[in-house]
């Protein structure tokens, strides 16, 4: 393989830029560790499919280790056990800390001896280079086997899309929720003030300027706000695609535009002023500490907040474990979690996605064949199946957990630190394809995970939303695009903070224009022709 020449200079000067960001690690620690279930160190198999079953493959992976210490305690050799019997396979595994792992990963790639499976967390320049020099399967081809792979044939194609590189699906991606993006206001607000579960953008505008003039917390003050908003901002991104705006980029007229330079971004700009101008949100928001956001409902200044779906249910969570009242005078405060929103009565909801994905696996050149690669696959798929899922989330029944009296799964190592746990780590290995949530099906029975109301509203607006998620189009060829990659950040900053200004009239129209012209000349005229490029190239 002349894999490490062909990168070389490319992975040099790419080891610390980043186009997509990736998951970070907080320890200072800078150590790798490995651990061998098996006799040999890192050798591929090179076992057919139909061998394969007669005796187990023996895979190299390399994983993040987030907690130190993964698969590290005596109990951890049982759940290696449990794992390779069930996948049927002999694990080779490297573990490198959090901290480390992209200084590693880029070594990593220039050596001859690869892991087969290199888990990544996101897309550098780093991965770009390996993917443009062959380091990388293809592995479109493989996952299209339904029989085979029961659970990685039910990728996301959207998301696929965004971990393809010249036309190739250079990893299986590791599931998110794509519907987690929301909305969650005080249920008992409105409820006092007579307001129903808001479903159109008129209906968001009145709950919000009720939440601001209508007194909901009853104290006789002018001191509330209609909508939770700090200096990050996702909310907008969210509201835009309730007007048709699209998700970064949108399809028009059989091209891929970005979607400032749409009619709908306007007229969203200009609601939010509207908004921004009669006093519904903070007017120094845009200087707020994104720490101190979801602070403003937990203490009763705003009522709405828009973001991810699990911030609203942590304010609800707050609300009942500290007895904050409702202001109905019945119970505690409350929280209602909603998801995609319509533009108008006639108008399909709509909620932006999340990208569905937290980093992925590479399968490497060092599975030497096809059927290397389908005994790697073969390892990711059966890591899907609820066994799997339900070791790496709780670990050892009758030792991690059991079931309790109410038919619940209760956890027996409650006092234990992470990286004492028999299954810590194992979780890094699950691609978590199909996403799900809920209990486990296990042999025969149903685990079930002990929830609230809270929680399960939850899970079922995220998965009602997802049929509303509204991607980008253009997600898959930001990635191959040369601009994006050099300045992509900074030419997504230049429209942000145009928003940003003009939303809080330090900017009006003309300077929102002149903003766009500055970012047409810092290169966003180039990246719009590269990546209709690729678009017309895919649709070939």
């Amino acid at each position: 393989m002349n894999i490490k020449k062909l990168m070389a200079l490319g992975l040099a000067a790419g080891l610390s830029a980043s186009v997509l960001a990736g998951c970070g690690g907080s320890s200072n620690s800078s150590q790798s560790s490995s651990q061998s279930s098996s006799s040999s160190a890192s050798s591929s198999s090179s076992e057919s499919s139909s061998e394969a079953k007669k005796g187990p493959a023996n895979i190299s992976v390399m994983l993040i280790d987030y907690n130190g210490n993964a698969l590290g305690v005596e109990k951890s050799k049982e759940v290696i056990q449990k794992v390779e019997e069930y996948t049927n396979t002999k694990i080779n595994f490297t573990w490198v800390a959090s901290d480390s792992y992209e200084d590693k990963l880029g070594i990593t790639l220039m050596s001859d001896d690869m892991p087969q499976i290199i888990a990544v967390s996101g897309t550098n320049a780093t991965i770009v280079s390996a993917a443009k020099a062959g380091a990388f399967w293809d592995l479109a081809p493989f996952i299209k086997d339904s029989a085979s792979f029961p659970n990685l044939s039910q990728a996301n194609a959207n998301v696929n899309k965004q971990i393809t590189l010249n036309g190739q699906l250079i990893g299986i991606y590791r599931a998110r929720p794509i519907g987690r993006n929301g909305v969650g206001y005080r249920k008992d607000w409105a409820e006092k003030l007579g307001l129903g579960e808001p479903k159109t953008i008129e209906d968001i505008y009145n709950m919000a300027k009720a939440f601001t003039e209508k007194d909901p917390d009853g104290n006789g003050k002018k001191d509330t706000y209609g909508i939770a908003l700090c200096k990050y901002s996702g909310p907008f991104d969210i509201m835009q695609t309730w007007f048709g705006v699209g998700n970064g980029w949108v399809e028009k007229d059989g091209k891929l535009v970005p979607n400032f330079q749409t009619e709908e971004y306007m007229e969203a700009l200009k609601f939010f002023k509207k908004m921004y101008d009669e006093g519904f949100v903070y007017k120094d928001f845009a200087v707020r500490d994104t720490a101190t956001w979801l602070d403003s409902i937990k203490n009763g200044e705003c009522g709405i907040y828009i973001d991810v779906l699990d911030g609203s249910r942590r304010a609800w969570d707050y609300f009942v474990t500290n007895n904050i009242p409702a202001v109905t005078g019945n119970g505690t405060a409350s929280m209602n979690l909603i998801g995609a929103i319509a533009k108008d009565a006639s108008s399909q909801p709509k909620t932006l996605a999340t990208s569905g994905f937290g980093g992925y696996f590479v399968v490497t050149k060092s599975a030497k064949t096809e059927d290397d690669v389908k005994n790697c696959l073969h390892l990711l798929d059966k890591m899907c199946d609820d066994e799997m899922r339900l070791l790496a989330d709780y670990g050892l029944e009758g030792y991690d957990w059991q079931v309790n009296d109410k038919g619940n799964l209760e956890v027996l190592t409650k006092d234990q630190q992470l990286n004492q746990k028999s299954m810590n780590g194992l979780n890094q290995l699950i691609a978590y394809i199909p996403y799900k949530t809920g209990g486990y099906q296990v042999e025969g029975r149903t685990i079930k995970v002990e929830s609230t109301e809270r929680t399960d509203l939850q899970a079922k607006v995220i998965s009602e939303n997802e049929k509303y998620a509204v991607f980008n189009p253009a997600a898959g060829y930001l990635i191959n695009s040369e601009t994006y990659s050099l300045n992509g950040a900074n030419l997504d900053q230049i429209i942000s903070d145009a928003r940003t200004q003009y939303i809080c009239g330090q900017i009006d129209e003309a300077g929102l224009k002149a903003a766009w012209d500055n970012w047409a000349a810092q290169g966003g005229t180039t990246l719009i022709e590269e990546i209709n490029n690729l678009y017309k190239q895919d649709k070939k």
